[in-house]
């Protein structure tokens, strides 16, 4: 168990990256604050972590609503009386060319990636000025680096993710810490989110070596447990040999 347990928010936590890391922190000694749309898996997960001797609760969300995003802060709050780390993981990837013109699968990434991240930081940030301290763990993506084809709409979210991230980083102030976590084909559900017959099928090859999410899990980790005066900015996860 870690020496000094953190209160943890999850965003996207029913799945893939998010539940590996709700696993991975908990095990560690953190207590974890879970929250995504799917309440059935929540539970599920919070009563695992529990069984193995964690400490984990949980609360719908709807990182597309800001409101949302603030009763799930409030929520944490309420519940372990602070908040020290908030991961910013909810996210889609509803491929596509562009010709397909698939404009409400681009508001959507729009919404979740980018809104969402935004959201987190609006609602979390005041408290943790309040406590002098805090940190912010924003998933972007491999993607955030390089573009390639129907991948145009979510690259930008993740590139916008890295910049979101890299100016919350300057104007911090106060004890808060910023830490941004690209990775690479990682085994999870975001390529489900695919109805472009094109680039699913581009995936489905892509996909072929993919990391297990306790790897990102792992890196997650990594951040969170370095110490208050360490702020590790940006990890790019990947697998061997992948460009």
């Amino acid at each position: 168990m870690t020496e000094q347990p953190k209160v943890v928010l999850i965003t996207g936590a029913s799945s893939g990256i998010g539940e590996a890391t709700a696993r991975r922190l908990a095990a560690d000694g953190h207590r974890v604050f879970l929250g995504a749309r799917r309440t059935d898996r929540l539970e599920k997960l919070s009563d695992e972590i529990r069984g193995d001797g964690g400490t984990a609760a949980f609360r719908r969300l709807d990182v597309t609503s800001a409101e949302d995003m603030r009763s799930f802060v409030a929520a944490a709050s309420a519940e372990f009386g602070r908040i020290d780390v908030l991961v910013n993981n909810a996210g889609v990837m509803p491929l596509s060319p562009l010709e397909s013109l698939l404009v409400d699968e681009w508001d959507r990434m729009l919404d979740v990636n980018v809104r969402g991240v935004l959201h987190g930081i609006a609602a979390a940030l005041p408290v943790m000025r309040a406590q002098g301290a805090g940190h912010f763990v924003n998933i972007a993506s491999i993607g955030a680096y390089e573009v390639v084809p129907t991948a145009a709409v979510y690259c930008a979210t993740k590139f916008a993710v890295r910049a979101i991230s890299d100016g919350l980083r300057q104007e911090s102030t106060g004890g808060v810490r910023v830490s941004v976590i690209s990775p690479g084909v990682t085994e999870s559900e975001l390529a489900d989110t695919i109805t472009d017959p094109t680039a699913r099928d581009a995936m489905t090859a892509y996909r072929a070596t993919a990391l297990p999410a306790t790897a990102i899990a792992d890196a997650i980790a990594y951040a969170v447990g370095q110490p208050p005066e360490v702020d590790v900015n940006e990890l790019v996860v990947r697998p061997v040999a992948r460009t």
